[in-house]
C-alpha cells in the first residue's frame, strides 16, 4: 500500500494538534514574548533608552530571549511524542517509508514555527514601541525590518535545532535540559571565555540578525546561515537516528 505525502501531512499535523504539550509551547511562543514585552517595556523601557549601551533596534526584540525557550519546547515536544510507549512503532507500520515520516515530521515543525515566529518577532516589535514615547522607532528604522524578519527565521531554526536533536537524543527531556541551560548560561559564559568565536555558537550567531550594527565578521544574514547549518546537521543527525535505529 503507497501512502500519499499529503495523507501523512495531515495525519500528523492531526497527531501533533492533539498533543496538549505541543500545541501549548507553539502558542506559548507569542504569548510569553508579548508579555515578556508588555512587562519590560510598560515599566523600564523609556528609563533604559537613555543608556549609553542602548540599542533600539536590538533591545525592541529583547522578549525573544524569552520566546526561543518556548520555540526549543515546541521543537522537542513535537518529535518526543514518538518515543513514548511504543507510538514509533506504530507510526512506522502506517508510514512505513521512514524518510517520507521524518520529512512530514520536520516540515510541520518549521512551517507553523516560520509562521508564529513571524507573527511573533513583528507583534514584539511593534507593541514594544507603544510603550516607548519620543524614544519609539518603526520598521522604517535601519535594521528594524531586516530584524523583524530575522527574529521570526531564528525562532523557526531553534525549533528545528531542537526537534533534530530530540530525533536524535529520542528524548525531550534531555534535549531541554541542555539547550535551555545553554542558551540561558553557558553561551553568555563561554561568549565571555572565547571571545569571537562565541558568534558561532547557534544562539549568538542568529542573534547578530537583530542587531542595527552587528559586529563581528559574520554579518546579521551570516549568523543566521550558522544558526541554520546548526539546524541542519541536528536535523540530518535525527534523520540518521530514525532511519538506522530500530523502533
Amino acid at each position: 500500500m503507497t501512502v500519499s505525502t499529503t495523507a501523512v501531512l495531515r495525519s500528523e499535523w492531526i497527531k501533533m494538534r492533539s498533543v496538549r504539550s505541543v500545541a501549548g509551547s507553539l502558542t506559548a511562543v507569542l504569548v510569553v514574548t508579548l508579555a515578556i514585552t508588555l512587562l519590560a517595556f510598560s515599566t523600564v523601557g523609556q528609563s533604559e533608552a537613555d543608556n549609553v549601551d542602548a540599542e533600539p533596534v536590538f533591545d525592541a526584540f529583547y522578549a525573544l530571549n524569552f520566546g526561543q525557550i518556548a520555540a526549543i519546547s515546541f521543537g522537542a515536544t513535537a518529535l518526543s511524542s514518538e518515543f513514548l510507549n511504543g507510538a514509533l512503532r506504530i507510526s512506522l507500520a502506517a508510514v512505513p517509508r521512514r524518510n517520507l515520516f521524518y520529512a512530514a515530521k520536520i516540515a510541520l515543525v518549521g512551517a507553523p514555527a516560520l509562521v508564529v515566529g513571524l507573527v511573533t518577532s513583528f507583534s514584539a516589535f511593534l507593541v514594544g514601541q507603544l510603550f516607548m514615547g519620543k524614544y519609539a522607532i518603526g520598521l522604517g528604522e535601519p535594521g528594524a525590518l531586516r530584524a523583524a524578519f530575522g527574529g521570526g527565521i531564528y525562532l523557526a531554526l531553534m525549533a528545528l535545532f531542537a526537534a533534530g536533536l530530540t530525533a536524535l537524543l529520542r528524548s525531550a527531556v534531555a534535549v531541554l535540559s541542555l539547550l535551555i541551560p545553554f542558551v540561558l548560561i553557558v553561551s553568555f559564559v563561554v561568549g565571555d571565555v572565547a571571545g569571537g568565536a562565541a558568534q558561532y555558537l547557534p544562539d549568538r550567531a542568529g542573534q547578530l540578525v537583530l542587531h542595527q550594527n552587528p559586529g563581528g565578521s559574520l554579518g546579521p544574514w551570516g549568523g543566521l546561515a550558522v544558526t541554520a547549518a546548526w539546524a541542519a546537521a541536528a536535523l540530518l543527525a535525527g534523520w540518521w537516528a530514525i532511519r538506522r535505529r530500530d523502533a
